[in-house]
């Protein structure tokens, strides 16, 4: 699960065109830490909101 989360958050900074908050969050963790830090951070966000929907049983709005 660690690695697909970390795929995940790689994909999202790097592959991804559009804006969306999560990726500006990230980007400016990138900008001040460096992109591996900001990947592991946006990874462990990731987990934090998929956890919370799983608990809560609530579906993904974009």
């Amino acid at each position: 699960m660690r690695k697909l989360l970390y795929e995940a958050a790689n994909s999202i900074l790097t592959r991804s065109r559009e804006n969306f908050a999560l990726k500006t969050w990230a980007t400016k963790i990138a900008k001040r830490r460096g992109l591996k830090k900001a990947r592991v951070a946006l990874a462990r966000r990731l987990a934090v909101i998929m956890h919370a929907m799983l608990r809560d049983g609530t579906l993904f709005q974009a």
